[in-house]
């Protein structure tokens, strides 16, 4: 076929819609994932998935609360350096640690990892030192909630680690 008149089919197919190839093509798509779908649901009801979820969820809570008012701290620190005030930089300074040692401990958690048990001392001793800092700065709301986050964690960890 000429290439005008391998354009001239294209127009025309363009002008018509569906060609009868693209019907067939998208039928075997379907059968194709109609037949993977039925092969995958057998496989997950042998799967096991006992160890696919945290099996410590109260804990996991406490680490995510606690990067989360970690963040707050933080941020209400950074407002009081731009207004002048650095009274706070030894709380954002160990809020900024607790945050990075509660990310990859929330990691280990979130995945059952063998290493939580070890790290989980690490995480314990950064959030003591944390609340520590925060609170001697309690008249801070943030301050404050980050420091009551961290004694959380630490009571969470005393609870299911050690």
């Amino acid at each position: 076929m000429s290439k005008k008149e391998t354009l001239s089919v294209k127009s025309q197919q363009e002008k018509d819609g569906i060609s009868r190839r693209d019907v067939l093509l998208g039928l075997g798509a379907a059968a194709t994932m109609a037949y993977a779908g039925s092969a995958s649901s057998t496989a997950s009801k042998e799967h096991d998935h006992s160890k696919h979820s945290t099996q410590l969820s109260d804990l996991m809570d406490a680490v995510n609360g606690c990067t989360d008012k970690g963040r707050r701290c933080i941020s209400h620190c950074l407002v009081s350096f731009t207004e002048g005030d650095t009274d706070l930089a030894e709380c954002a300074s160990k809020a900024h640690e607790m945050m990075a040692i509660c990310g990859g401990f929330a990691y280990l958690v979130a995945s059952n990892s063998s290493y939580t048990k070890e790290y989980a001392k690490v995480c314990e001793k950064v959030c003591v030192d944390c609340a520590k800092e925060c609170n001697k700065h309690d008249q801070h709301k943030e301050c404050k909630a980050c420091a009551n986050a961290c004694d959380d964690v630490v009571d969470m960890i005393k609870l299911h680690i050690t």
